[in-house]
Order: C-alpha cells, then structure tokens, then sequence
C-alpha cells in the first residue's frame, strides 16, 4: 500500500524560500499601495531597442535625441492605455515598430521609404 500523506521536503523547502522572498517584498514597501508601486515602476521603464532595431537606426543613419525618445515613451504608453500590442510609433521621420508589453523597439524605418507597415495594431503619432 502507497502512503500519499508524505510531503515532499524539497517542495516543503520551496515554499518556505518563496514565504520569505514574498515576505521581505511586502515589507520593503513601506506600506505604498500597489498602484503607488506600479506607476513607480512604470515611470521608471525604459524603452529597449532590439539588436535589429539598432542595427536598422545605425544603418540608416537615423538618430534619436532624448526629447525623442521621451515622445516614444509617452507614445507607448498610450498605445499601453489603449490595449495596443504591437504599435507603429511615428516620431518626426522615424517610424518605430514596437512591442508594447515589452516595451521594445522591434525596428526603425526611415519615414520616407516604406509605406507600408504589417503586423500591428495601432498607431501612435507622437
């Protein structure tokens, strides 16, 4: 006969590692609500770019100043607030295609060569 009443103390270990780590998480908060934390954090993000992504920038010789960048994270995240997945993100002469819920540029176009764009769900003109 199988005794199924044993626990296994590798599992009874792993739950006791995670107790602490999520016990230390919530007393380093200093008693901040969750949405005072996200929105911390989320101001925090940076964008990424994407090896391709930079590649494309360099090999096109496209630029992008840090007012630029700021209106690329702003476009984000409004394409975030819309529910945007994968977002055209339009920048003076730069078209940027970006996964949102990354927060990464997947490549640059220069805006004055391609026409047409595939693969997104929304737009954002910033």
């Amino acid at each position: 006969m199988i005794n199924n009443n044993l626990i296994n103390p590798n599992l009874v270990n792993k739950v006791k590692k995670t107790e602490s780590i999520v016990n230390n998480k919530v007393s380093n908060t200093n008693n901040k609500t969750f949405k005072e934390i996200f929105e911390n954090k989320a101001e925090n993000a940076n964008i990424l770019f994407s090896k391709h992504a930079s590649m494309r920038l360099n090999s096109r010789n496209l630029q992008l100043s840090n007012a630029q960048i700021k209106r690329v994270e702003d476009g984000i995240k409004r394409a975030e607030e819309k529910g945007i997945r994968d977002s055209l993100v339009l920048v003076d002469n730069i078209a940027l295609l970006v996964n949102i819920k990354n927060k990464t540029v997947v490549t640059a176009i220069d805006n004055n060569s391609e026409k047409v764009y595939t693969n997104i769900d929304g737009a954002v003109i910033v």
